[in-house]
């Protein structure tokens, strides 16, 4: 992955040499460089603010500094960066859309000061270099500089960049992993008294019994307990959300009927909605997809869907090739956003290849070409790109995986 990063305080930033950043900038698995702002600026004094149009308190970051900036970053590399702005009017930044920022080549952050950026800088970057340009908030309240805030979003994001971190089995059960807050950690020793003691009668401290019994179900039952009980004193807001569904299995499935169009129409633009805003575009299906195409689909596909609490919340489908019998196409893999991480898509994906026929010799798959995500999921479950252009759409890639 490539990051670059505009500032006025490059010195700010240093602490991204360190730790595991550091090692992923010496190890090639990031490429990070920090310009600075005042570089490109041409007066003696290296000026890159002034007062606001329509009065008010503060300065603003001028637009001619920030546009010469992001042209030259722009040709540091091929293709277009996307260009996150640390904004308290921006949307969240979560551990979800963490991952989703972790899967993309080039990221820019533009480190606003004062009162803000111009305006128009962000027109410039999204309209004349063809950027994506996205305000994004660390939370409600207000920093001095979003120095601080990419600091934060650096270290979040590229923890998740494959390789980063040592043992990445250690990212599975964090807070915010599942809608859940993190379980309770111990180290060694298993009975620690403080040195010295704070009182004559100081009191030493154990680790929970449920931890040194080796039963690893009951330590996963354990953890899994102590999370949902965290979450419930720490953020109960989180709690409904996640804590009923885990899983497949927490679902109610069962084979889709005409009854549930309305639902299925409202779950796949959900899903789609991030590749519709990748494209540019809402005019392609599964986007335009109404209920006769939808009716028409459960005639041709074994159609699945699972519910929570009567909500329809995942689907999948699967049908012979009609042009080879020997190969399953398995299609509308959809999970709704909320519950996405939790493993369900690929269970989905497990099911809906358990529906082949016993003399089907291989799986089909299609994506964007640029679901990147969706790609290493696929492979992840043992599907490979085919060697051929896609028959679906010129912007779609075609993965096939061998039954075995």
């Amino acid at each position: 992955m490539r990051i670059d990063v505009v500032t006025i305080f490059p010195e700010y930033l240093a602490p991204l040499d360190l730790s595991l950043i550091g090692k992923a900038r010496r190890d090639d698995l990031l490429d990070l460089a920090i310009h600075d702002l005042r570089q490109f600026t041409h007066d003696r004094h290296n000026t890159v603010d002034d007062t606001p149009y329509g009065g008010g308190a503060g300065m603003v970051m001028k637009p001619q500094p920030w546009a010469e900036a992001l042209t030259h970053v722009g040709g540091l590399a091929s293709g277009a960066p996307r260009l996150l702005v640390p904004a308290p009017s921006g949307r969240p930044f979560t551990q979800e859309y963490a991952r989703a920022l972790a899967e993309a080549e080039w990221l820019a952050f533009a480190c606003g000061r004062y009162e803000g950026i111009d305006e128009r800088v962000y027109a410039y970057a999204a309209d004349a270099l063809g950027w994506e340009v996205v305000p994004v908030s660390l939370g409600d309240y207000v920093l001095g500089g979003g120095e601080v805030a990419v600091l934060a979003m650096v270290e979040a994001i590229a923890r998740l960049i494959p390789g980063v971190v040592g043992n990445e089995e250690s990212l599975v059960e964090e807070s915010h992993e599942g809608g859940l807050l993190e379980y309770p950690v111990y180290t060694k020793p298993a009975t620690w008294l403080p040195q010295p003691p704070a009182a004559a009668a100081a009191t030493a401290y154990d680790v929970p019994a449920t931890l040194l019994s080796g039963n690893h179900k009951a330590i996963a039952d354990w953890r899994h307990q102590q999370r949902l009980e965290r979450t419930v004193a720490r953020r109960p807001d989180l709690l409904e959300a996640a804590a009923t569904v885990t899983g497949l299995e927490d679902l109610e499935g069962g084979p889709a009927t005409p009854a549930d169009i309305p639902e299925l129409i409202v779950l796949t633009r959900a899903c789609w909605v991030p590749e519709a805003l990748d494209a540019g575009t809402v005019d392609f299906p599964p986007m335009t997809d109404g209920p006769a195409e939808h009716a028409a689909a459960l005639q041709d596909w074994s159609t699945w869907v699972w519910r929570s609490n009567g909500r329809l919340v995942a689907s999948g489908r699967g049908r012979r090739d009609p042009d080879d019998p020997s190969v399953w196409q398995v299609g509308r893999l959809m999970v709704a956003p909320d519950l996405a991480g939790r493993g369900i898509g690929r269970a989905v994906l497990a099911f809906i290849e358990s529906l082949a026929p016993a003399d089907v010799t291989s799986y089909w798959i299609n994506t964007a070409r640029r679901a990147e995500r969706n790609q290493r999921i696929y492979k992840k479950a043992g599907y490979r790109l085919a060697p051929w252009e896609s028959k679906v759409h010129p912007a779609t890639v075609d993965l096939v995986k061998k039954r075995r």
